[in-house]
């Protein structure tokens, strides 16, 4: 079982970026797909970004061009780069693996990941 913990939620002015990180610890995390997921107050958790183990990336179409998704394999570190950051960025984000090295073609899929964090609240003011 992998276990993961998110860090580097903050609020900030929109335009403003900021930077999350997703420790993993346990077994097979440098073999795992990783995501990122959010949720926002009221809504569903949503996919926003995915990368494998050759370092394929995925972004929801919200995201795509704002937000790189990237991971230190060695120190089993997933990191989510957010730049250009609007209101609806806003929620809570959670990071996630999955027990296969390749990532479902499709972002917006948390039933295919396995092990999630608690959460790191992002705030985007305006």
């Amino acid at each position: 079982q992998v276990q993961l913990e998110e860090s580097g939620g903050d609020s900030v002015q929109a335009g403003g970026s900021l930077r999350l990180s997703c420790t993993a610890s346990g077994v097979t995390s440098p073999t795992s797909c990783m995501g990122w997921f959010r949720q926002a107050p009221g809504k569903e958790r949503e996919g926003v970004a995915s990368i494998d183990t050759s370092g394929i990336t995925n972004y929801a179409d919200s995201v795509k061009g704002r937000f790189v998704i990237s991971r230190d394999k060695v120190k089993n570190i997933l990191f989510l780069q957010m730049d250009s950051l609007k209101p609806e960025d806003t929620a809570i984000y959670y990071c996630a693996a999955r027990l296969d090295a390749v990532c479902p073609t499709v972002v917006d899929r948390p039933s295919a990941y396995n092990s999630w964090g608690p959460g790191t609240q992002v705030t985007v003011f305006s």
